[in-house]
């Protein structure tokens, strides 16, 4: 008897130690497309993710490290301190700015790629989104900054989503007033896209399967 006492105490235990588990931590760190410019803290993509995700059961919490206006050299500079303690991942989504801007390619790529280490050093996962250049930039240009986001991907083994602003480009009833950034309804879309992407990327943390 008090060894079947024992199991079941053991048994109420471990069950009880499972539902603390702690939900995973991560932190949208990004530009005004991650802020969520002119548009309600509730309505950003942080938030829309982390309401989208907690609705399909995965336990997560996601701070909103966006800025908008924010470059990718400003990533630099701040990564160590908008990347608190405790960070399980980060979704980096940098680079729009720095393609509207003209600042070469190949600077942009330095910058991404020095976040990246500065992350992994510090053993946090990440999961880069991409941007692609404007056409106005020209053929060329477009070529040198849109295989950045593949080429980190594929060198330091990142979940990769490819395009942030998906099905939301040219759409001007999910765009606000200004033709570039989404209002609410296209943020939801662009949430329903990366929700799969986003899903796995935290299971993976979590050590579970897919």
């Amino acid at each position: 008897m008090l060894l079947h006492f024992a199991v079941i105490v053991g048994g109420l235990f471990t069950f009880g130690l499972a539902a603390a588990a702690e939900p995973v931590q991560l932190v949208g760190f990004g530009d005004s497309l991650m802020a969520g410019y002119q548009l309600p803290a509730e309505q950003s993509l942080t938030a829309q993710l982390e309401n989208a995700l907690v609705a399909k059961t995965v336990e997560v919490r996601i701070a909103n490290a966006g800025v908008s206006g924010d470059t990718s050299a400003g990533g630099v500079a701040r990564v160590d301190w908008s990347v608190p303690e405790g960070t399980d991942g980060v979704i980096l989504e940098l680079g729009a700015n720095d393609a509207l801007r003209g600042i070469p390619p190949e600077e942009t790529a330095k910058n991404l790629e020095a976040i990246v280490g500065r992350l992994k050093e510090r053993g946090i996962a990440v999961l880069l989104v991409g941007m692609l250049a404007p056409p106005n930039m020209g053929a060329d240009y477009g070529e040198r900054f849109n295989r950045i986001y593949p080429q980190l991907a594929a060198k330091y083994g990142l979940a990769l989503y490819p395009f942030i602003l998906d099905g939301v480009v040219n759409r001007s009833e999910l765009q606000l007033e200004d033709g570039m950034h989404p209002n609410e309804k296209g943020i939801a879309l662009m949430v329903e896209r990366m929700l799969p992407v986003v899903r796995d990327f935290v299971k993976t943390i979590e050590g579970t399967p897919n």
